[in-house]
Formats: C-alpha cells, sequence, structure tokens
C-alpha cells in the first residue's frame, strides 16, 4: 500500500478558490473572529502530519489485528492507544469544538477537511474521534450548564470519549420501538435499563472514560418516536470535583465480528439501571440527538471520499509502476520489457474516474459543510432559514452518493491492481471491506434516498429542491462565454433533474409507491448534478491558470472527463426513475 499524503494541494484550491471561504466567514462574526487563513493553513498542515504518520502506519496491521474483548473489556490494536493520544494532544478531536469548554471552534468546512485525513488513514481509528466529536455536538446544543461544563471540556480533549446508543435488536431504524427505559429518581438523575446493539466504540482502552447518549423511553412516554428521550449515561460517574467516581452498571456484551473497519470496537451494551442525566426536554430525545445526525451523516460521507482518495493513491501509485503490455498505439517506455499499465484505455478509465468523484465528492462535501456553517452562525434569519433548507436537501445525498461513490471508487482501485488487489497485503481488498459499512450506518442509503425523495422533495411540495436549483441556474447566468463547455451541459442536467422531480412530485399525488420506487434512482440523479455543479465551480477557478502550475491543468481535464463520460449516466437512471413503480409490484411475495 502506498504511503498515504493528505491531498492539501486540492484542499486549499476547494476552499480558498473554488468557495473562497473566507468570504463567507467573513460575514458570520462569530467565524471571522476565530478563524483566518493562516489558523487554516496550519490546521491542514499539522493534521496531514499527524494523520500521515501517527495514524495511517497502524492501518494495515491494525486490521490484521482487529479489537479484542474479554470479560466486558475492549483492547485496541497494537499502536492504537499512543495514536489516540497523539491525536488527541493535537487538539483535533475537538477541531469543531465550542471554545468556552475547550474546542478549536473551527466552522465545519474545515473540520471536514480533518475528518478526511484521518479517515484515509485509517477508518476504524477515525471513527472514535468521530463519535466523540458528534456526541459533543448534542451535548453543547442540548444539554444544560452544569452537563457542559462537566463533560465537554474532557470530551473535547480526546481524555473521555463518546458513543451514540440508539439501535436495539428489533429496532433500527424505526426508533419509535426501542425498549430500553428510563427511571426517575428523586435526585433527579435516571436508572437507564436496556441493551443496545451495533455500538461503535462503546468500550474501548483509549481513554479514561465513554460517555454515552442513550435513547430511552420515560414511563409515561407516548408511543412511538414522540416518546423517546435522550440521556447521557458515564461509564465511570464523575464526582463533584470532576474526578472519575464509581463504575456505572453498565458493560460491553460481546463485539461483533464483521466484515471490515476490524479495529473498530462495534459492541453490543448493557444498561443495568446505569445512572443517566436527561439531554434537553422529557419526549424531545429524537429531536436532540437528530442534531447531531446531520453532522455524522455528512461524516460518513466523508469516510466515503476518504476511502476513495487513499485507494487512489495506492491506485496511481501501482499504475505508475506495473509493467504490462504495450499501448495499443506501440510502445511508450521503450527501455523496459512493457509500458506502465497507466498507458491502457481502460486503466486510465478507472483511474480518472476516481480521481473526478474524489475531487468532485471533496468540493460537495465541503459545499454541504459551508451550508452548515452559515446555518450555525448567521445572524440573519432568512439566510438561516435558507441554509437549513439546503442542509436537509443535501445531507442524504452527501451520505448515501459520497459513500456509494466511495464503495465504486475503492472497487475501481482494487481492479486497477488486478489479482494483486484482491490479495491482503496489498491493503485495496481492506479499503472495500471497510468502506462497505459506510452504506449501511447512519441509516442504510435507500433510507437516506426515502428521505430525499419523500421527506425533503415531496414533503416541501419541491421548495427545498427550488432553492437548489435555483442556485445553479444563477451561477450558470453569471458564467461568461468561456465557461459555456462546462455550463451548457450542466444547464441541461439541470433541466433533466428538474423534470424528473416534478414527474415524481405529480406521480407521487396518486400513488404513494412512486416515492420508494424512485427514490435510490432519483438521489443518484442529484448526486451526479450536485458533482456536475460542484466541477463547473472548480473549472471557473481553474480556467486560464493552466500555465502557471500542472494543477489547474489536471483540474481542467479531469472536469472535461467528468462532463463526458460520468454525467450521461444521468440519462438512464431518469429513464428507470419514469418507469415507475409497477414493475415493483408483479409479483406477490409468495413469487420471489
Amino acid at each position: 500500500m502506498a504511503d498515504y499524503k493528505a491531498p492539501l494541494r486540492d484542499m486549499r484550491f476547494v476552499l480558498n478558490e473554488v468557495f473562497e471561504v473566507s468570504r463567507l466567514w467573513a460575514t458570520l462574526p462569530e467565524l471571522s473572529e476565530a478563524v483566518d487563513a493562516e489558523t487554516v493553513e496550519a490546521i491542514l498542515e499539522e493534521a496531514g502530519k499527524v494523520t500521515s504518520r501517527s495514524v495511517a502506519p497502524l492501518s494495515r496491521a491494525a486490521d490484521e489485528e482487529g479489537c479484542h474483548w474479554n470479560d466486558t473489556a475492549v483492547t485496541t490494536p497494537a499502536g492504537f492507544v499512543q495514536a489516540y493520544k497523539t491525536y488527541a494532544e493535537g487538539g483535533w478531536v475537538g477541531v469543531g469544538g465550542n471554545p468556552e469548554f475547550g474546542g478549536m471552534g473551527m466552522p465545519k468546512a474545515v473540520s471536514a477537511q480533518v475528518e478526511e485525513m484521518v479517515n484515509s488513514s485509517s477508518l476504524a481509528f477515525g471513527l472514535y474521534p468521530m463519535l466523540t466529536s458528534g456526541a459533543c455536538v448534542s451535548i453543547n446544543t442540548h444539554a444544560s450548564e452544569e452537563l457542559k461544563a462537566t463533560y465537554l471540556p474532557n470530551m473535547y480533549a480526546g481524555i473521555w470519549a463518546g458513543s451514540m446508543c440508539l439501535t436495539e435488536a428489533h429496532a433500527g431504524t424505526d426508533l419509535g420501538i426501542i425498549r430500553t427505559k428510563a427511571e426517575p429518581q428523586v435526585d433527579g438523575a435516571y436508572k437507564i435499563s436496556g441493551t443496545k446493539i451495533f455500538i461503535t466504540g462503546g468500550e474501548h482502552d483509549l481513554t479514561e472514560n465513554i460517555i454515552h447518549l442513550v435513547l430511552a423511553k420515560l414511563p409515561d412516554a407516548p408511543a412511538g418516536p414522540k416518546g423517546i428521550s435522550l440521556f447521557l449515561v458515564p461509564k465511570f460517574l464523575v464526582n463533584g470535583d470532576g474526578s472519575l467516581g464509581a463504575r456505572n452498571t453498565l458493560s460491553c456484551g460481546s463485539i461483533e465480528h464483521k466484515m471490515g473497519i476490524q479495529a473498530s470496537a462495534t459492541c453490543v451494551m448493557n444498561f443495568d439501571g446505569a445512572e443517566g442525566y436527561l439531554i434537553g426536554e422529557p419526549n424531545k430525545g429524537l429531536a436532540a440527538m437528530f442534531t447531531m445526525m446531520n453532522y455524522e451523516r455528512l461524516g460518513v460521507g466523508i469516510q466515503g471520499l476518504a476511502s476513495g482518495e487513499r485507494s487512489y493513491q495506492n491506485a496511481i501509485e501501482y499504475a505508475r509502476d506495473r509493467l504490462q503490455s504495450r499501448a495499443p498505439t506501440g510502445a511508450q517506455s521503450k527501455d523496459t520489457i512493457a509500458d506502465p499499465i497507466i498507458v491502457h484505455p481502460d486503466v486510465r478509465r478507472m483511474l480518472l474516474t476516481m480521481k473526478a468523484l474524489n475531487e468532485g465528492g471533496r468540493a460537495f462535501s465541503t459545499y454541504v459543510a459551508m451550508q452548515l456553517d452559515t446555518a450555525k452562525y448567521s445572524e440573519d434569519a432568512q439566510v438561516r432559514e435558507r441554509a437549513d433548507a439546503l442542509v436537509a436537501l443535501l445531507t442524504p445525498v452527501a451520505k448515501a452518493f459520497l459513500t456509494d461513490m466511495g464503495l465504486d471508487t475503492t472497487v475501481h482501485g482494487q481492479q486497477v491492481f488486478g489479482g494483486h488487489g484482491y490479495i491482503r497485503e496489498w491493503g485495496q481488498e481492506q479499503l472495500v471491506r471497510d468502506v462497505r459499512i459506510t452504506q449501511i450506518y447512519e441509516g442504510t442509503n435507500g433510507i437516506q434516498a426515502l428521505d430525499l425523495m419523500g421527506r425533503k422533495v415531496v414533503g416541501s411540495g419541491g421548495a427545498y429542491y427550488k432553492l437548489f436549483s435555483e442556485e445553479v441556474r444563477q451561477f450558470i447566468a453569471a458564467s461568461d462565454a468561456s465557461l459555456g463547455e462546462f455550463t451548457k451541459p450542466l444547464g441541461a442536467a439541470v433541466t433533466t433533474l428538474d423534470e424528473l422531480t416534478d414527474w415524481v412530485l405529480d406521480r407521487a399525488r396518486s400513488n404513494p409507491n412512486e416515492i420508494g420506487a424512485a427514490s435510490v434512482e432519483y438521489l443518484h440523479v442529484f448526486g451526479y448534478v450536485a458533482y456536475a455543479y460542484m466541477w463547473a465551480m472548480s473549472a471557473k477557478a481553474a480556467l486560464g491558470k493552466e500555465a502557471q502550475e500542472d494543477f489547474y491543468a489536471s483540474k481542467l481535464g479531469t472536469a472535461r472527463f467528468y462532463f463526458a463520460r460520468l454525467l450521461p449516466r444521468i440519462q438512464s437512471l431518469a429513464a428507470s426513475v419514469k418507469a415507475g413503480s409497477e414493475s415493483l409490484y408483479l409479483l406477490d411475495a409468495s413469487q420471489f
């Protein structure tokens, strides 16, 4: 496996040249005081160093070793404890955290780049700080000042970790039927009892304490999702002076044996009357949990991007070195027995597909992160409302499309290696195994597509979608003729998506099956069009600079490949949507 190198040049390009993020931050007073170009540059440089030097070298061996469970205790692979200590001491767990409690206070557009780097280095390792950061978002937004002051500083510092305990054996997506109970106590605390499964980082040896956010139901809770409350349940209770007290009555019953992310502890967690504290209002736990969901789901999308980036770095190094056959046009490397495989059209197709999807995905994830920043920090109510709507619309696309393309990209990278891609020591098959979970957790991609189609598009009567469509059209209208080779196909693609949206809205009025039948293909059309928008903006930032640096020539060439070879996929996807739901119901259940 090639040594991981953080793609800092492209990250700088996206932040500074495509989106000119400093302009956005200047309009957000809280960020304008906290962020400047020098700080961001230092963060990118240092994050690149710590992830490539301390984390990435562990990935291969950690996958082989995995986590160990013994009598409720979980041990992470060799090297993880020291690497996590190094990562935490750099402040990286709290890079986006509230400065009042020790976080760096960086915008999501910056922390998204850090997330990509750590997940490219090791997806299994990156899950531990990701869950902690996500838990901190909910605590910071909804918990009492006392809970914030008690828990956030040590969580941001990486001394304590966090986990998110939602799923139960009988209740996955349908959280309204969870059975975990919360019994009120006279001192204001609660006794939490129940079992949660698939809990990432529920138990490990990386930190002194683990702070679990647990969904449970109060005795008088209404039925369904309206009866869910959110509780903070620490592994060790915390004394009044901030020191650790007694072990709480919770434990890890086992860890899962998984397809991938072997170095991430996926736990069954048992809560046996464990002491917990209410976060937010009673029966409003789902809303409190979903505060972190937009961040977590974008974070999972970034995991897909990160896996694709690591796969591409491996594949491009291999393609330049591996000698096999001659180019169709004749020998290109006449001093060797064969040409490097990068000369072959199909290898170039795979490499360019990977590059186009990775760079388009990096721009798109940053774009969504900027909407999160705007929604959080803007002092203009109308601006916040628009950003909130775009976040709602784009989050399922970011989670599902980035991870679907992440799997495609890691498979392409494996294919470039041929037989070696199937052999473990080359590293490519690990990336395929690891990234596969990203399409499943934090809501499967089918659920994300249904959320996009049903709640965000049909549920808003198309209003959320129009915000995106109108923005793209405004960009096209404001672009000059020199960008026409990109804006013309972009305009045609938006028209296709407009028409497809109207078609589903119309059909859904008389047949509710059309929403679910259309959802996955619709999300993919949306994703390809969104990436086309990103590539058009990237081309605008690069155009005319080709002679200055090879980077810009490469950027334009990749943009042209995207529009020529990948964007046309929307035509077959749109045709599938317009085939309707009827063919899905031609068989009775017994006929499958």
